[in-house]
């Protein structure tokens, strides 16, 4: 079983998860996996807004972060705040990334890569399926 974070307010086991979640949520943020490139909900999505964990709702990236990588997944030159996504190494399929993973609900998000635009140079590349958008009307 995927580790889940056991906290007040979240789900806790596996089939809280399931009925929480899509399926494609699911398969990407509890089983790591990676959703279609330019066949997603926010690739282009350019309202004002905040994007948040679709698990804990905790806001994770602000529109005003979000550009145009040409990926096909959005892209973000930081997270809201430094302390609600964590990052590690990621060996799998034969390549060296950065996973992101959310804070406060151990979610899959995406990966973290330093080909961004000036000044920082980062790049987070995030799965639109692990996020929901709160429009900033």
């Amino acid at each position: 079983m995927t580790e889940k974070v056991l906290k007040c307010g979240l789900p806790s086991d596996e089939a809280e998860l399931k009925r929480l979640l899509t399926p494609e949520q699911y398969r990407i943020m509890v089983e790591n996996g990676t959703e279609m490139p330019f066949r997603n909900s926010f690739w282009n999505h350019t309202e004002p807004g905040v994007y948040v964990d679709a698990i804990s709702g905790k806001p994770l990236f602000s529109s005003e972060d979000k550009f145009d990588s040409e990926c096909g997944w959005p892209s973000f030159t930081k997270p809201i705040s430094p302390d609600v996504v964590i990052e590690k190494p990621d060996f799998s399929h034969g390549m060296v990334r950065t996973e992101v993973r959310a804070k406060d609900s151990n979610a899959h998000l995406g990966h973290v890569f330093d080909d961004g635009p000036p000044p920082l140079g980062i790049r987070y590349c995030i799965n639109s399926a692990s996020l929901k958008f709160v429009p900033k009307k």
